[in-house]
């Protein structure tokens, strides 16, 4: 079994939660294990805000209105791909280390949010264009009477 989809989003607020709603049901009908769900609907709503937030004016050819949200779910994985147009995490360097806030902090919580709940993270640029890419796995568990389950 697998599914695939792919979002282009404008830069605001309501776009989270439209694609956490859409993953949510895209896994509840395929009979992903709720708390797998759930996990996975945090991690893509922490990186689509950050996206919304970082996601800049700043990129190479002028604005950056949008973002894209791709989701696979394919065999016994999901993987998530959130990707702008901003300017990326500057420089050359790698992209920051996941940093353990406080949990009552407004900012700077949602890059280590997504480490914890997937199973392998990927944060970079995005090669030649400008913008920041963080991807995501995460090994998914089924219901009992999942419809669409792997085999």
């Amino acid at each position: 079994m697998s599914i695939w989809w792919s979002l282009h989003l404008r830069r605001e607020a309501a776009s989270v939660p439209l694609a956490r709603r859409l993953l949510l049901g895209t896994m509840e009908t395929a009979g992903v294990d709720p708390d797998v769900s759930y996990d996975l609907s945090i991690a893509l709503s922490e990186a689509c805000a950050n996206a919304v937030e970082h996601g800049g004016d700043t990129a190479i050819g002028g604005c950056s209105e949008a973002y894209r949200v791709t989701a696979y779910l394919d065999g016994e994985t999901c993987r998530i791909e959130v990707a702008d147009s901003g300017p990326g995490f500057v420089g050359e360097r790698p992209a920051p280390a996941p940093v353990r806030t406080n949990a009552d902090a407004e900012q700077g919580r949602g890059l280590f949010l997504i480490q914890e709940l997937a199973d392998h993270v990927h944060i970079g640029n995005k090669p030649g264009l400008g913008g920041a890419v963080v991807s995501f796995d995460k090994i998914l568990k089924w219901r009992k009477d999942a419809p669409l389950m792997a085999v």
